[in-house]
């Protein structure tokens, strides 16, 4: 893992044809990037995942679904794929789903892709030693667990937004928008985009 490239990117996003090793600190101007998934049932759960107690930051800590290195080569949407089919073992199909939103951080950019799919939680295989469970979750009782200390200490307003994008799922769609007052409001905010 610590010798894992990632390709390195300017502040507009354009690829500099520079690499650099996982493990060492980016230096200057440039950026790396990261994928986070947060994948969601029909119930409105988000599946969360338990760091494996090897790991050498947050070990035993939950958190959301996963989340992992753009590697040098791959774009976003493939090291989506990768990153779920590994850690996981779930197959889902990227390649016409685009990041819901890109949060920036120092010397990089994290794309954050929620999706909506019901799974077996008896079919999800831990094959790479990163995680050692995975339960489904509500907005509340992640919230609570932040709290407690026992998941990453993301701001309670990250967890609401993920939520309120799955409620969503499109800014614009409003069918599915469970707060009635929001919809209507949306639906005259944007009408005939709709």
């Amino acid at each position: 893992m610590a010798d894992e490239k990632m390709d390195l990117y300017d502040i507009d996003r354009t690829f500099q044809n520079k690499t650099i090793l996982r493990k060492d600190t980016i230096v200057g101007d440039l950026c790396r990037v990261t994928i986070h998934i947060c994948l969601f049932n029909k119930n409105g759960e988000m599946l969360i995942q338990q760091r494996s107690s090897t790991k050498k930051n947050l070990p035993n800590v939950w958190d959301i679904t996963l989340g992992g290195g753009v590697l040098a080569g791959e774009n976003s949407r493939e090291a989506a794929h990768r990153e779920l089919f590994e850690e996981l073992g779930i197959d889902f199909d990227f390649s016409n789903t685009r990041p819901h939103f890109t949060f920036n951080f120092k010397n990089g950019f994290d794309d954050y892709y929620v999706i909506v799919k019901d799974i077996d939680l008896a079919d999800v295989k831990f094959s790479d030693g990163e995680v050692q469970a995975v339960k489904w979750a509500k907005e509340k009782d992640i919230l609570k667990m932040i709290k407690r200390g026992q998941f990453i200490g993301y701001y309670p307003s990250a967890i609401k937004f993920l939520f309120e994008t799955y409620d969503d799922h499109n800014m614009f769609n409003v069918k599915n928008v469970k707060n009635k007052k929001v919809a209507k409001q949306r639906k005259k905010t944007y009408k005939g985009q709709i």
